[in-house]
């Protein structure tokens, strides 16, 4: 018995009509930035910058102290079930713990945001 084979052409000038129709919308989209603002608009965009890397940092605050709560429960769990692996587990919590510690660092100064005082 041949198997059936399905013949699903789509024909190239529909393809090459919605190509080109989405090409000339998005260099419509390009050509529309307004560089009216000058030095104003760069420095409204730094400050904006500066305040969301405060809110983004609260927010891997809370996501590493999460961390910190699942994996201690894990690792509790663990050396109650005499699990072997307990070791390995809390070496990982704590360079998780030291990775995020050095991400919300490395990021403001990265950016180049020279207050510090929102990391202590």
């Amino acid at each position: 018995m041949k198997p059936v084979e399905h013949n699903y052409a789509i024909p190239r000038t529909l393809v090459l009509s919605l190509l080109s129709l989405l090409s000339i919308s998005a260099s419509a989209k390009c050509g529309a930035v307004d560089y009216s603002w000058g030095a104003d608009g760069l420095a409204e965009a730094t400050s904006y910058l500066g305040t969301m890397m405060i809110y983004t940092i609260d927010v891997l605050y809370a996501g590493a102290a999460i961390m910190v709560v699942v994996a201690s429960l894990q690792i509790y769990i663990k050396m109650n079930l005499h699990e072997g692996d307990v070791t390995k587990s809390i070496m990982m919590l704590i360079g998780g713990i030291l990775f995020m510690i050095g991400a919300m660092i490395v990021m403001p100064a990265f950016f180049g945001y020279q207050d510090m005082s929102f990391i202590f």
